[in-house]
């Protein structure tokens, strides 16, 4: 695809980074010639120096030509006058635009054709929120991604010594948790994949990964950790924009502490937070601030400044002083790398929570949701089953007659719709029928352009 990114920050940048790696054309337009070079220099991509609301830069950018472009730049303006621009004078068949205030939202009338033209929004704030939500409501695990609409959830956990999946072979796992609907898709020892047959024994420290009826994942998780006690008490420390929107949803059902630098925030804080929520104005990482706020006594740690060095010196302080858990927005892909498996237990990348809304849109057959795992080099996709037996290589075949990509497996199916749904562990002779959500872990990006052609309708498929 030929692809238009304009705006070359983080976000940008993560992005142009992911999808150069699928043998897209990538044009990024920014106007900082420095940074352009250094990510020409970095990645395949072509850089066009200016003002991407210009239709010149715009057509020296190759609009006329272009399939998506993708607005990453830093104020909502100029995301939505581009978009509109590309549509109304290139044609441009698909706009997406990051959004980051509230008010915009898909499918409004004013981001519609006669508006804006915004065929999808993206807000890597809004993403990060309901990340860190999910690993809130399930502090076990080190990520919690849904599909089917919540129906199915794929949770990945760090196997405890002590816990009942530990030196236990898969099989016998999924024998000790008769109940659960589930079924572990990958394994990783070391950073390294592991087979995950089912006659693999798990190891202490072993990243697992498990596809799960979302209502069974606390049987699934206390399976493979230990139980930990749920989240009371959290300190955030960033009063920006995604610890604000956090500290709204939080405030009710939690008791929160913010620590802000700037006092004229703190006080915008204060008129935006219930009573409840205590504003500290202070640095997160100084040391005395921590000590007598009780960072030690904290459930929860969460460092969201804008600054990734801050950011992993006071979580990696509040862990030190005794915090329960600590996490930190890291934006940098090489410091997010580095934090893997310290002292700090989760590395949050704003942009890399973003990524996989945005693949679900370049996907090609009837792709709805993609998940970018393992830093971009994995991935989980649920696709829609569509066709007969003639014009699907999917619909009417068994799974055994399915021919996946090495290492790729099917991990769970969800059959029907609403509350009469069920989902369903496949196994070599399930029957694949129409409509049914097929979710898929592919451990290697370079296998899912084969991945996708398994759910595109042909008229002319015969087997």
């Amino acid at each position: 695809m030929n692809i238009i990114i304009l705006g070359a920050g983080r976000v940008g940048e993560s992005v142009a980074e992911s999808l150069v790696s699928e043998q897209n054309d990538i044009t990024v337009i920014d106007q900082d010639p420095a940074r352009l070079r250094l990510l020409e220099e970095r990645l395949d991509l072509r850089g066009v120096v200016g003002n991407g609301i210009q239709p010149s830069v715009l057509q020296e950018a190759g609009a006329k030509d272009a399939d998506m472009l993708i607005a990453c730049a830093a104020a909502d303006e100029s995301n939505l006058v581009v978009c509109k621009i590309a549509h109304d004078l290139f044609n441009v068949p698909t706009t997406i635009a990051r959004l980051r205030s509230p008010e915009f939202n898909e499918g409004d009338e004013l981001l519609g054709k006669s508006g804006f033209a915004v065929d999808h929004v993206i807000c890597p704030e809004e993403s990060v929120m309901r990340y860190i939500e999910q690993l809130i409501q399930y502090p076990e695990a080190l990520q919690v991604l849904e599909f089917a609409e919540g129906r199915v959830s794929l949770i990945v956990v760090r196997a405890a010594a002590d816990s009942l999946l530990v030196n236990h072979t898969i099989a016998e796992f999924r024998d000790r948790l008769p109940d659960a609907q589930m079924r572990v898709v990958a394994l990783y020892r070391q950073d390294a994949q592991v087979d995950a047959a089912p006659e693999t024994r798990i190891l202490p420290g072993d990243e697992v990964f498990v596809l799960a009826d979302t209502r069974k994942i606390r049987i699934v998780l206390a399976g493979i950790h230990k139980t930990d006690k749920p989240v009371q008490r959290l300190m955030l420390a960033g009063g920006g924009k995604v610890g604000l929107r956090l500290a709204r949803i939080l405030a009710s059902q939690y008791d929160v502490k913010l620590i802000e630098r700037d006092k004229k925030r703190c006080e915008y804080l204060a008129s935006q937070l219930p009573s409840s929520t205590l504003i500290l104005n202070g640095d997160g990482a100084d040391e005395d601030l921590l000590h007598e706020e009780n960072v030690g006594e904290m459930d929860l740690f969460l460092a969201l400044t804008s600054d990734d060095e801050d950011n992993i010196m006071s979580a990696m302080l509040a862990k030190r002083m005794g915090a329960r858990r600590v996490m930190a927005l890291i934006n940098r892909r090489a410091y997010a790398d580095m934090m893997q498996g310290s002292t700090i237990d989760i590395a949050i990348s704003p942009a890399q929570t973003v990524i996989g809304e945005l693949l679900a849109h370049l996907r090609r057959g009837d792709v709805v949701a993609v998940h970018s795992l393992r830093r971009g080099a994995a991935e989980a996709l649920e696709g829609i089953a569509r066709g007969d037996h003639k014009t699907s290589k999917l619909v009417g075949r068994r799974v055994e007659e399915i021919k996946l990509p090495p290492g790729v497996s099917m991990g769970a199916i969800v059959r029907g719709e609403g509350k009469k749904s069920e989902v369903l562990m496949p196994h070599h002779d399930t029957l694949i029928e129409a409509d049914d959500h097929i979710i898929l872990f592919i451990p290697n990006k370079r296998d899912v352009r084969a991945v996708e052609k398994l759910f595109q309708v042909s008229a002319t498929f015969f087997g």
